[in-house]
């Protein structure tokens, strides 16, 4: 079974912060960094992605392993409508939606908080929205070691809002299957109903 692997990032390259390269940068685009609405501008940027990438610096099994616990439940646990923002890696544009999260536990469940702190730490990386539904599940998988995972996110994404094709109501769907859930049809339509209920 694949291990989730941690990269670490250090906090500047060379001797310039990542504010000095966001004054460059707007110096670039035509603007005056020293201006009044633009002063503070690129440290609130630096402390604003900071943030936003602070996924990178959180492990999943610190996350999960404090609140595992053992139990006789062999039916399906879901947590669904977890809000995911996240910074799309080709353009550093947000995407934004909802994750849906399922397991059938094999001797072991987690707090239910704890999956959605999962979401949040993998959603604040530099992300795709398909790496990001199977790290979520394949993280479930190896630290829970359940029948099956299910996780679905849709999402929109701002690259393709505001830029690109700019079409202002599209969706992108994607699911991570492992274990029953791939398997087993039943399983799988279960959870799908369980998450078209959320619509209702």
């Amino acid at each position: 079974m694949a291990k989730t692997t941690e990269i670490a990032i250090p906090e500047t390259t060379g001797s310039e912060s990542i504010a000095d390269l966001v004054r460059k940068i707007i110096v670039q685009i035509g603007e005056d960094p020293d201006r009044e609405g633009l002063k503070r501008t690129p440290e609130r940027f630096e402390k604003a992605l900071r943030y936003l990438t602070s996924g990178y610096k959180q492990d999943p099994e610190v996350i999960l392993n404090g609140a595992m616990f053992s139990v006789s439940y062999d039916e399906m646990v879901v947590v669904k409508d977890i809000e995911v923002y996240s910074l799309c890696e080709h353009h550093l544009l947000p995407f934004f939606g909802r994750c849906h999260v399922a397991y059938i536990p094999d001797k072991k469940v987690v707090g239910l908080s704890k999956i959605a702190r999962l979401v949040n730490m993998y959603a604040r990386r530099l992300q795709i929205q398909e790496r990001l539904t199977s790290q979520i599940a394949k993280a479930v998988e190896e630290k829970l070691s359940p029948q099956g995972v299910g996780v679905i996110i849709e999402a929109r994404h701002l690259c393709m809002v505001m830029r690109g094709v700019e079409k202002q109501n599209s969706t992108a769907v994607s699911s991570a299957m492992l274990g029953c859930f791939r398997e087993n049809k039943q399983t799988r339509d279960e959870f799908l109903a369980l998450v078209r209920s959320s619509k209702a």
